[in-house]
């Protein structure tokens, strides 16, 4: 259409920004949301800024980087040594304790994550809580904003669903709400283990990958959503009602997460750690019964 008209792209983009401002902020997002996850996440936003005009677009480094920070596009780096919570300055990261784990039922390990759904004015979060072993969605919260209350409301939720005992493992990204204080105080007054993956692999944390591209496919890119209230009780519908009780993983035998459940029997609901090198699940009793022969 540029071209058929003579102008330039970057031209015809302050133009749309000064007719229809909110239109374009949002499309805008939609396309630094597309760069940073193309390439792994990353990017900063130098980079994004410069992929942008290759584009077209004529913006601000200033607005680029606000509007990343903003999105939960911005990584934390990793310190030489974990820090405490009582730090003024920087959060705390953790270890990939997941990675490790062999499980043997349910709530041994949750994994978390965040992702936006559109509007046609709007972004809104949502944060998703998920068992592990089952695939089951234990907890999930939507909001307007990225402030660390909607992962902590996730959390609650889940926590409240599930009862959890001694021994869980809760995995997530690095990003800010992950590694709050407010986060990291929940998961440890429940005796929750923290969890994260390394700088730079996103699919250390592939399974909640995986279920966010699964609800975009069969429900959120399915539905023209009129405003919130619209998506928020679409969304449940097919989280508590569609995907726990009915889909079905071929990864749990063709069941759903809800029948997968019920056909566990009753175990203690504790994980083991397995040591790459031994590809084994590592037994003190049976290493010290070799060591007495």
């Amino acid at each position: 259409m540029c071209q058929l008209a003579r102008v330039s792209r970057a031209s015809f983009y302050r133009d749309w920004e000064q007719r229809e401002p909110k239109v374009e902020a949002m499309e805008l997002r939609t396309r630094i949301q597309q760069i940073v996850i193309a390439n792994r996440r990353c990017y900063g936003y130098r980079r994004v800024k410069r992929d942008l005009k290759e584009q077209g677009w004529r913006v601000n480094h200033k607005r680029v980087a606000r509007l990343m920070a903003e999105d939960n596009l911005l990584a934390i780096r990793r310190r030489k040594y974990i820090v405490t919570t009582d730090s003024e300055h920087d959060l705390p990261v953790f270890r990939n304790v997941a990675a490790t784990l062999k499980l043997t039922g349910i709530n041994q390990l949750w994994v978390a994550d965040i992702t936006y759904i559109r509007l046609r004015e709007q972004f809104l979060y949502l944060a998703v809580v998920l068992d592990a072993y089952s695939r089951r969605v234990v907890g999930w919260a939507l909001e307007e904003s990225l402030e660390t209350s909607l992962v902590v409301a996730a959390l609650r939720k889940a926590i409240a669903e599930r009862q959890p005992g001694f021994g869980l493992v809760h995995h997530s990204d690095r990003g800010t709400q992950y590694a709050s204080r407010e986060y990291i105080r929940l998961l440890e007054e429940h005796g929750i283990e923290p969890s994260m993956s390394r700088a730079g692999r996103p699919y250390d944390n592939a399974m909640c990958e995986s279920f966010i591209k699964t609800l975009k496919q069969e429900e959120i890119y399915t539905r023209q959503y009129r405003d919130r209230v619209d998506l928020e009780f679409h969304i449940a519908e097919f989280l508590e009602q569609y995907y726990n009780r009915h889909r079905l993983h071929s990864a749990l035998g063709y069941r759903s997460p809800e029948g997968f459940e019920h056909s566990l029997q009753p175990q203690l609901e504790t994980a083991q750690m397995s040591f790459f090198r031994h590809g084994e699940i590592y037994r003190p009793d049976v290493a010290s019964n070799q060591e007495e022969r």
